[in-house]
């Protein structure tokens, strides 16, 4: 039995503007890596890659990671409470 999925978004729109084809996107390379700005590569107008900025890539997997802590997480949910404590920002150097 057949059942349809429900549709899912492939990717979050970063407000790009520019897209490129594969083949527009091999021939200028050099200059997408050098762009401040994700980049979507695309074939026959369906997105299936990205070219993502070494500062954006850094802050998507420092963020993947504090997301996969669970006690980062749950010191963000009691800071958000408000249940939790302040501390110097030099009390991090010592953990």
């Amino acid at each position: 039995m057949d059942v349809a999925q429900p549709a899912v978004p492939r990717y979050v729109e970063f407000g790009v503007k520019a897209k490129y084809s594969i083949s527009r996107g091999q021939a200028q390379f050099p200059a997408l890596c050098r762009r401040k700005e994700t980049t979507p590569i695309t074939r026959n107008g369906e997105v299936v890659a990205f070219i993502v900025p070494r500062s954006r890539m850094e802050a998507l997997l420092e963020q993947m990671e504090i997301l996969s802590n669970p006690e980062a997480m749950k010191a963000i949910r009691r800071a958000k409470s408000g249940k939790a404590k302040d501390h110097p920002l030099k009390a991090l150097d010592e953990a």
